[in-house]
């Protein structure tokens, strides 16, 4: 599933729709739609203007002209595109008064939400791991009596972390996943908060990492995943010390790490 940095990175690539007006929405799957029928949803996008787009954890919100929300969630295999002709998999089209932007998605497990108020699920949301302050960062997560690889995991605590970030910015902190949050010394917590930033800012400035589907709205790939440390590496050595990278279940998530470098 995209996170933050591949997120972003597909925001960024869409940033010069804003100011286009939506001429009209086509939806060919019900299933990615949340909470209307298509031809209800399209009405209430024609004619508004894009006003604004950003990104909110993992999800895409794009504020619309005269008040209103059209939220995106592009799930494990969707991609926002700019242009070109649709295909099988296209279950959205959004014809704009100049361009087309499509949502693809072969397995249809993204989502497509239109709302005239701040949308609840993306309220609900923790703080953004790029702006929360490392002391808060610390408080709220020695607060919590977790395994610190599933508090990451949270999107209450912070908002758009996954499975791929998580192990790679405990891997630089030098944590084990299955650390009990409580008992980790505040300078360990704040070792986290720094690589967790690192981590992220360092994906994003290389477009994310395109393990499988993901691409940005223009078809580029990310790679990020050249510089993974940890993730998807088991049996492989660590870049650090050369132990042979494990795998553990966290959460219900694979999470991969050096049971030399990182430490309980």
């Amino acid at each position: 599933m995209p996170e933050l940095p591949e997120v972003e990175t597909v925001v960024r690539s869409i940033l010069p729709l804003v100011g286009r007006r939506i001429v009209s929405a086509e939806f060919r799957a019900a299933r990615i739609l949340r909470g209307g029928d298509p031809e209800r949803m399209a009405a209430r996008l024609a004619g508004r203007r894009i006003a604004a787009i950003r990104r909110y954890g993992k999800f895409i919100l794009v504020s619309l002209s005269g008040g209103g929300y059209l939220l995106l969630h592009l799930g494990m295999t969707g991609r926002l595109l700019l242009g070109g002709a649709a295909g099988k998999h296209t279950h959205a089209i959004f014809t704009l008064d100049r361009g087309v932007l499509q949502f693809d998605d072969s397995r249809q497990f993204g989502a497509i939400e239109v709302h005239e108020d701040f949308p609840a699920r993306v309220a609900r949301l923790g703080p953004e791991p790029l702006e929360i302050a490392a002391l808060d960062f610390a408080r709220d997560l020695r607060r919590r009596r977790t395994r610190v690889k599933a508090l990451l995991l949270d999107q209450t605590f912070v908002r758009g972390v996954g499975n791929i970030y998580a192990d790679e910015a405990l891997f630089r902190a030098g944590i084990h996943p299955m650390a009990i949050t409580a008992r980790l010394r505040q300078d360990r917590v704040m070792r986290l908060h720094q690589a967790l930033g690192e981590v992220l800012t360092e994906a994003i400035a290389a477009g994310g990492s395109s393990i499988s589907d993901y691409v940005d709205a223009e078809g580029r790939q990310g790679f990020f995943q050249v510089s993974h440390r940890v993730y998807q590496r088991t049996g492989e050595p660590c870049v650090n010390c050369g132990t042979a990278i494990r795998r553990v279940l966290v959460a219900q998530r694979s999470s991969h790490f050096c049971p030399r470098c990182q430490k309980r």
